[in-house]
């Protein structure tokens, strides 16, 4: 293997560099794919055993491991092979041919910008606060693997989202520990002439300096922007000390430093991408700065920079409810945002905040940063089928007098990286079955492979996960007892909770009203009934922070410890507190059933109970999110009549019985239902179909493919037509677009003629244009689609120009439907536009 060259002047607080063979302990502790590849947690484990388990941070130990023992660790030759072994295969799985390469050898694609707030790759870099940093950490991982280029761009926390510590009697106290970054296992972005590369970015008074940090992260890479800058005002420096802290002053200044300053990063680099990602509309102002670049380098109008650029941008929402998108008061932008306006993109400010506004008109509406991200993009998903549904609702008002099932957002359901998330018992499962490689290309129903497994191997494969997760629970829980001061009784049996043998129920999320964790306790005696059960108990681990503010979800929290108390149920129910990265890990390899309890529609995808599957373990879910198209009765069980109730009391109670009842009839008789092997055969069926069926349909490897084929891929190349000749086709659309608004209004509709004959109809209707060019409308015969399929759109054919200059057009139906179902409509329709998205005029046929 050749020497790698490591310039030890980049890196920020290490000790030792000048020891023979640090650069390849350097190499691989600050590559994050060792956080999806197991293969080296002996090394770290060997030079600091109790660091490397409280932590799981390389970079950590690397800090503080003396100089003796790094030196007898790399002369000593079995640590030294086992090194080498492992910088073989890290370079090995990062330059072999990638799905990607092999896919798409000749595409436009180069480059996909990915933004997002926080990112959820390992527990050594805490900037994540819970499933929207999950998804974009998991995106990343899974884009290495398949090698699709994305840069990501994500900010630097310097204390990151809080800590929990739970009190005695289930109060929720918030700690916000310093994030030091020569802890991190991160770099300082530096120019080839070794200066620190710093983003300047404008607020008011005075101008604020960003510090650029890097990450690897397999094949990809993640860049972070901090204000902590010493030349910053101190009101300025602590910008980013926290996600989601403070209120939306500090939020808007965040969210221009991810979206302004992010890409402004980009060009520093030279990173040209041909596709933006927003996960999430945190990012949105990056829509403004990206057509700012191409206005100044090609000499258009902000306008027409717009037009080109939003081809090449995608934005992602994971919000079920208006309210949860980020507002800013119009004071608000003008403060932050006026003299960016007018002087960068030389535009009004009435203008600019037309661009984050439902009725452009009211000048009192507050800026919504998802309607700017909609208005910058050339394409909008939801993240599960039913949130596209739910997200085409909430959007409709941006397309008023358009079909709801028109609006413009399409679906791309979540997934979770594999990798990550399974234990090493279910790796070897897999990987006897399918192969090592089987998360790096093209998935396939694993119901083949599987089946190969014996029904003793799966349940024996399911009681080691679940002693493991016994152990771990035991040793966390005995450790909180003694933190928070719980009575003598309570800590002398902490090491004797659990048992390995019985039901283990995991249920862990934000606590937050609307995903219900307290369903369970609608009716604690016949809980309590069923976890005590003589024969066939059962035992319930919980984790999880309600938002430092939001007092109901932490009397959501105190609810569950006050009834664990009352009840005296440690051996069978556990609070565990500080829910984080590593404590998810565990739960999800070790837990038989997920449990998940959100009113309907209000959970746009979760992505918790996708990572038992890997797992073994099963999923009994309310109908929602990524549950409502994965469920079939052979691969779990559900919850709720699949439609919304809203928070309606009675059917709280209504579904809090069923819970029970599917607990007491189903879950609880199948697992104990064992042969005279002492195995379930009907839970080993469930286990075998659940992981052959859902886990590559809910991999971020399906994930990502399906963004790159059906998203960036033709995002790139709309981006790469409408940029060509300095913009020439974006400024053709502004054009169009622009004379087709100021006549639009004056189009007048004839009586529509129908001749029919049988189930044939003719349809003539003549209409008036007042001087629009035929190339840029299509008329249209609509009829509202049936039992919740697609709508009919048939194509009416211009046929002759009356004297009276009206445009006669014409169609024929053949169709059992009543005629009145069809009406006629104009929309446009011009090259390079995507409608409604791009442009959202229609007439309606009075």
């Amino acid at each position: 293997m050749k020497e790698q060259k490591i310039d030890t002047s980049k890196f920020y607080g290490l000790m030792h560099t000048d020891i023979e063979g640090i650069d390849a302990l350097i190499e691989l502790a600050l590559n994050i794919r060792w956080s999806w590849n197991h293969a080296s947690d002996k090394l770290w484990e060997h030079l600091d055993p109790e660091l490397w388990e409280f932590t799981r941070n390389p970079w950590v130990i690397l800090q503080t491991v003396s100089r003796d023992r790094l030196e007898e660790h790399l002369t000593d030759p079995v640590f030294q092979e086992k090194l080498n072994d492992l910088l073989e295969a890290n370079e090995q799985a990062i330059s072999a041919p990638s799905w990607f390469q092999q896919n798409h050898p000749k595409t436009a694609l180069t480059t996909i910008a990915y933004f997002s707030m926080e990112y959820m790759l390992n527990e050594a870099l805490p900037i994540y606060a819970g499933g929207l940093g999950n998804v974009a950490g998991d995106q990343l991982k899974a884009a290495s693997d398949l090698g699709v280029p994305v840069v990501a761009v994500g900010l630097l926390y310097a204390k990151g989202y809080f800590r929990q510590e739970i009190g005695k009697y289930g109060t929720q106290n918030a700690l916000f520990p310093y994030n030091d970054p020569g802890q991190l296992p991160v770099t300082p972005l530096r120019l080839p002439n070794g200066e620190w590369l710093r983003i300047k970015v404008s607020l008011p008074g005075h101008p604020i300096w960003l510090r650029a940090w890097q990450v690897q992260v397999g094949r990809a890479r993640l860049y972070l922007l901090d204000s902590n800058d010493a030349a910053n005002l101190p009101i300025h420096r602590g910008i980013t000390d926290e996600l989601y802290g403070g209120g939306p002053e500090l939020r808007i200044k965040q969210e221009i430093i991810l979206g302004i300053g992010g890409y402004r990063l980009l060009k520093a680099l030279d990173i040209k991408p041909e596709v933006c990602h927003m996960n999430e509309g945190h990012a949105a102002f990056l829509v403004l700065e990206r057509a700012n670049d191409f206005m100044k380098a090609n000499g258009t109008s902000f306008e027409e920079a717009l037009a080109v650029t939003r081809t090449g941008n995608l934005f992602t929402t994971h919000t079920a409810v208006a309210a949860g998108f980020d507002h800013f008061s119009p004071s608000s932008m003008e403060y932050h945002l006026g003299a960016y306006a007018k002087k960068q993109l030389g535009l009004d400010f009435n203008d600019l905040m037309a661009l984050g506004r439902a009725d452009i008109n009211n000048r009192s509406e507050s800026f919504n940063m998802a309607y700017l991200a909609i208005r910058g993009s050339g394409a909008v998903n939801g993240v599960s089928r039913l949130h596209g549904e739910v997200s085409r609702n909430l959007f409709n008002n941006l397309f008023p007098r358009w079909p709801v099932e028109e609006v413009p957002v399409g679906h791309v359901t979540n997934g979770v990286h594999m990798p990550c998330w399974d234990s090493k018992y279910a790796d070897e499962i897999w990987t006897e079955s399918c192969g090592k490689d089987r998360w790096r290309g093209e998935l396939a129903d694993h119901t083949a492979h599987i089946s190969k497994l014996s029904d003793e191997k799966l349940w024996e494969f399911r009681t080691r996960s679940r002693n493991r997760l016994v152990d771990f629970i035991r040793a966390r829980f005995e450790r909180q007892a003694i933190v928070l001061g719980l009575p003598s009784e309570v800590v002398g049996i902490a090491n004797q909770v659990f048992d390995p043998d019985t039901l283990t129920l995991g249920f862990a999320r934000r606590f937050v009203p609307y995903k219900r964790p307290d369903l369970l306790l609608h009716d604690p005696e016949r809980l309590v009934r069923i976890l005590n059960n003589s024969e066939h108990p059962v035992q319930l681990v919980l984790a999880g922070k309600a938002p430092p503010f939001d007092e109901a979800g932490k009397g959501l929290i105190r609810k569950w410890v006050q009834f664990i108390q009352q009840h005296n149920l440690y051996k069978h129910v556990l609070f565990l507190s500080d829910y984080d990265m590593m404590l998810a890990e565990n739960l999800v390899q070790g837990v038989d059933v997920w449990l998940n309890t959100p009113r309907r529609p209000w959970e746009a995808s979760g992505t918790s109970g996708m990572k038992v599957l890997v797992n073994g373990g099963l999923n009994l879910s309310v109908l929602d999110g990524w549950w409502a198209e994965a469920y079939t009765p052979e691969v779990g069980w559900a919850l709720g009549d699949g439609q919304e109730h809203g928070d309606d009391p009675a059917w709280d109670a209504h579904e809090a019985a069923t819970l029970y009842e599917i607990l007491e009839q189903q879950v609880v008789p199948e697992f104990y239902a064992h042969n005279k092997k002492g195995v379930s055969e009907i839970w080993v069926e469930r286990m075998r179909k659940s992981m052959a069926t859902l886990t590559p349909r809910f991999s971020t490897n399906r994930t990502v493919r399906e963004y790159m084929e059906d998203f960036y891929l033709p995002a790139a190349i709309n981006y790469k037509k409408c940029a060509a000749r300095k913009g020439a086709k974006g400024k053709k659309i502004v054009s169009v677009g622009n004379e087709l608004k100021n006549k639009w209004n004056a189009i007048q509709f004839g009586s529509v003629e129908i001749e029919s004959a049988r189930q044939k109809h003719h349809f003539k209707v003549p209409i008036w244009l007042p001087e629009i060019n035929l190339k840029h409308i299509q008329v249209e015969l609509f009829a509202e689609g049936i039992n919740g399929g697609a709508p009919e759109k048939i194509k009416m054919k211009f046929d002759w120009m009356g004297e009276d200059g009206a445009h006669n057009f014409y169609a024929q139906v053949n169709t059992s439907r009543p005629i009145n179902h069809y009406t006629v409509r104009i929309v446009p329709s011009y090259e390079g536009i995507s409608v409604p998205l791009e442009n959202n005029l229609i007439q309606w046929q009075h």
